[in-house]
């Protein structure tokens, strides 16, 4: 009986091994048979939702040859193919284009080329093991575009014939594909986003900035006794602006692959080793991979640095900073810089005027390249005090930068180190350095080696304290830095340190996320708002509240808050009044919590809402969509003798979660109770003359600016002030900065590049009149945007391109005025948008090697409205009488 079972189990395993040795996975080709076949590759681009029959883009289209050359006599899922094309042409995807077809008249020769014409009828070798790609063989030092496109139509040829999901590595890279197999039919879906495949780009870390995009790839078999009959396949890249959605664009790329007809084909090669076998065929054949490999297009009569910079440069002279072109002009610039070679950036930096070089130097810098920053060092003497400008223009462009690397935050530490002709260059430095630290922190580079060490120099310097200067200088790199070791830091700052220097570690603490904000630090806020270790300045324990109601306060917390108001000094009384308000109004994340503890009836009452005052908190929209919205917060606070103490103006950008502070300007003031004869404030009697302005722009806090410091400099700039405003921040700032190249399964080469730029203008003033008992604060916001969407495939013969572009004018304006020569004093706050034109332009092209092309171009222009934003919850028509209303504008009110 056991040797009967014996028996039958050996038989079964014969015929199980005979089955697998007979069994396809993949394709199978069939012996001395010649496969015709004819292939094209379509490309289309356009806008997101455009239609093909209006897109730009080619077509190749030949013949295919595929013959089986051996087949491993051990098993017929091993097998080595040749693929040779044929017959190729080049023509429009667009049938419509007519006599302007870049290709009419224009034979394959010369629109591909000799050369790349001959590689490309060159075969290639093709070694499948149970239907996926063991090695591609090609001729050694072929152009890498044309070998790619070879690539392209190998990469079709492997495929399974059983539903599943694998990994394979193709021309796109070492990718998932899922395949549904049906009956005569496979289809395959390649997960693009899976790709791994070494390819140049960048982005933008900040999701409001950042760009969207979506990739797909299907491809579908007809499959007939084991092979092909026909191949579709599709891929679609498709991007998108977060916060502009009419930047945005796709391209479509399409592969057709059929079977015409089969003819008698050479005898296979025998052998057992495929090694020998290719050696038989050819002695010139290589491995190579099959995965896509990068190239370059040569640009023919393209204008050397200097000669572009020639040409644009009266664009960027200072009268003309406002106006797109400007900005339109930067962006070109620096994609001609990326390019350039550290001696002929440098030329250009020593050769040029001295009113053109700050925005030349924004340029440079922008670039973010290793030859632009060696070329910038090499012209900037940080020892020197005769460019100051200069050396701020590059630092501030080293804060804004979109992808920093190591070298550049090394490059700062190292410039931190050694000396200075500026003190306040010293100082941007280091603040400048806690930007960058943030920045890499994002992008995953927390460990490396320069970052740990600026985050040493940071919270070293905030351990052993020195100079108030320099207290202050890393309080500031902290606030852009943002690191969660600072915290505990910044705590005995805020609660032990003298006025500006808790001020300033308060409002570090505001810029953290909420999950920083745990209790042990609002323990430590509480004990500041409610003064239960010592007095603070209002400016301090304003924003400790702030911070509270900011980040899931408690029940608790929030009734103490309102239980305060009512004790506090008269304006801080107005100032928290109308902070709860604005939370209310607003609907923001605490407003659930405070409306629970206003169902009690002692927080709830007439005596604390009714508190008068000039104070305010008021947020609003901007503007306001159901993917995004931008809004502005004005909260102002004056000192019981109506003397500004404090204004803060923030607009914000939302995209989903994600969010941008686009800007911050804080005016201060303090000490200024002795020129009117007024008593100060609780905690304030000693307080020095002071008035200054601290911004932050696109996420980065900027080295504040002084109008004065001390009752001396108090008045002589009193006697010999203008009312031109000060310039808090100048220049030309890179904003997006995206750049993306992406093969395609076809084997063309795509790219996309996204960059916004802005030409800005930030100033503000402060006036201050004795004899008419009158103070006014402005605040002045101009800028100039452009921003560019650029797709392009490119196969080195022929090239194709869509481009869009949007491009306005806006300012924005604050004005708060203040009469304090009676109490309640008479505040007027205004803030507008003035009308703004909007610009947006399409171009599509397709362009020749040898320089023929075809461009169409359109245009829209609109007018966005000029708007006047509310800044307070109530008005009051008794200031009418004693104000008359600004011509230029009527926004805002007396109260």
């Amino acid at each position: 009986m056991m040797i009967l079972l014996a028996v039958l189990f050996l038989c079964f395993i014969s015929s199980y091994s005979a089955s697998v040795k007979g069994h396809t996975t993949g394709l199978s080709l069939n012996n001395e048979r010649l496969y015709k076949l004819t292939y094209s590759i379509e490309v289309f681009l356009d806008r997101a939702k455009g239609k093909l029959q209006d897109s730009v883009g080619y077509r190749i289209s030949s013949s295919v040859d595929v013959v089986l050359l051996w087949r491993n006599p051990d098993g017929d899922d091993d097998q080595l193919i040749q693929i040779t094309i044929t017959d190729v042409n080049v023509e429009n995807v667009n049938q419509q284009r007519g006599e302007k077809s870049i290709f009419k008249g224009k034979t394959s020769p010369k629109i591909i080329g000799k050369e790349n014409l001959e590689a490309l009828k060159r075969p290639v070798l093709l070694h499948l093991i149970r239907g996926k790609v063991k090695e591609f063989y090609s001729y050694q030092n072929e152009p890498v575009a044309i070998e790619n496109l070879k690539r392209g139509l190998a990469s079709l040829f492997q495929m399974q014939l059983s539903s599943g999901t694998t990994n394979e590595e193709d021309i796109s890279g070492s990718c998932q594909v899922t395949y549904q197999a049906q009956q005569n039919r496979v289809v395959k879906v390649k997960a693009l986003d899976s790709c791994k495949i070494e390819r140049p780009g960048f982005t933008t870390t900040n999701q409001v900035l950042g760009v969207s995009s979506k990739a797909t790839s299907v491809t579908t078999y007809e499959i007939e006794d084991s092979f092909v009959t026909a191949v579709h396949a599709e891929e679609i890249r498709a991007f998108g602006l977060n916060f502009l959605q009419t930047i945005a664009g796709k391209i479509i790329s399409k592969q057709k692959l059929e079977l015409k007809t089969t003819e008698a084909g050479p005898r296979l090669i025998p052998g057992k080793q495929v090694a020998a076998v290719i050696k038989a065929v050819g002695s010139k054949y290589t491995a190579v991979p099959i995965v896509g490999q990068v190239f370059q297009s040569l640009c023919k009569g393209c204008p050397s640095l200097s000669e572009h910079w020639k040409s644009i440069r009266k664009h960027l002279e200072p009268e003309n900073l406002s106006k797109s072109e400007a900005v339109k002009s930067f962006l070109a610039f620096i994609q001609h810089l990326r390019t350039a070679k550290r001696e002929d950036i440098l030329q250009i930096l020593k050769s040029e005027k001295k009113e053109v070089l700050p925005q030349l130097v924004d340029s440079v810098t922008s670039a973010q390249t290793s030859d632009s920053l060696e070329a910038t060092l090499d012209f900037l003497d940080f020892k020197s005090d005769s460019s100051i400008i200069l050396q701020e223009r590059f630092l501030y462009a080293c804060g804004f930068a979109s992808h920093p690397d190591e070298d550049l935050l090394r490059t700062l530490i190292s410039k931190f180190k050694g000396s200075f002709g500026s003190n306040d260059i010293r100082e941007t430095v280091m603040i400048i350095i806690g930007a960058l630290v943030r920045k890499l922190c994002e992008n995953e580079g927390c460990k490396l080696k320069a970052v740990v060490e600026a985050k040493k120099l940071i919270l070293g310097g905030l351990e052993k304290p020195g100079k108030k200067e320099d207290t202050v200088m890393y309080l500031l790199a902290l606030k852009n830095a943002l690191l969660p070791e600072g915290i505990p830091l910044l705590l005995k700052y805020a609660e032990a340190g003298e006025g500006p220097i808790s001020h300033l570690a308060t409002t570090t603490l505001q810029r953290y996320d909420v999950s920083f904000i745990t209790n042990e630090v609002k323990k430590t806020l509480n004990r500041i708002y409610h003064q239960n270790r010592k007095i603070h300045e209002k400016t301090v324990r304003t924003t400790a509240a702030a911070v509270i109601l900011k980040n899931n306060p408690s029940y608790m917390e929030v009734k103490n808050i309102l239980l305060s108001i009512g004790e506090l000094p008269k304006e801080m009384n107005k100032y928290m009044l109308s902070t709860i308000q604005d939370i209310l109004r607003f609907e923001m994340p605490a407003s659930k919590m405070v409306r629970r503890v206003l169902k009690e009836m002692v927080t709830h009452n007439y005596d604390r809402f009714s508190k008068s005052g000039s104070s305010s908190a008021y947020t609003g929209y901007i503007e306001r969509s159901p993917h995004s919205s931008s809004t502005y917060s004005l909260d102002i606070l004056y000192s019981g003798s109506g003397i500004l103490r404090r204004s803060n103006l923030n607009i914000f950008q939302y995209i989903g979660k994600a969010s941008l502070h686009g800007s911050q300007v804080v005016l201060e003031a303090q000490g200024l109770e002795a020129l009117i004869a007024a008593t100060p404030d609780e905690g304030e009697e000693n307080l020095d003359s002071y008035a200054g302005m601290s911004p932050i722009l696109f996420d980065v806090q900027l080295r504040p600016v002084t109008f004065f410091n001390g009752y001396s400099d108090l008045m002589s700039k009193m006697l010999s002030a203008s009312s031109d405003p000060v310039s808090v921040v100048k220049g030309l700032i890179l904003l997006i900065d995206h750049s993306q190249e992406f093969q395609l399964q076809s084997g063309l080469k795509a790219n996309m590049e996204v960059q916004g730029g802005l030409a800005i203008d930030i100033s503000g003033a402060m006036e201050f009149s004795l004899w008419y008992r009158e103070s006014k604060t402005r605040v002045k916001n101009r800028v100039a945007i452009v921003i560019t969407g650029d797709l392009t495939v490119d196969s080195s013969f022929v090239k194709a391109g869509f481009e869009t572009r949007a491009e306005s004018e806006a300012g924005l304006e604050f004005i708060s005025t203040v009469q304090f020569s009676q109490y309640p004093f008479l505040v007027c706050m205004q803030m507008d948008k003035s009308e703004a034109p909007f610009r947006q332009f399409e171009t599509k092209y397709e362009r020749l090697s040898t320089g023929k092309g075809y461009v169409s171009r359109k245009s829209k222009e609109s007018t966005l409205a000029g708007c006047e934003f509310p800044l307070h919850q109530e008005n009051s028509d008794m200031c009418k009488e004693v104000f008359a209303p600004q011509p230029e504008s009527s926004s805002g009110g007396w109260f």
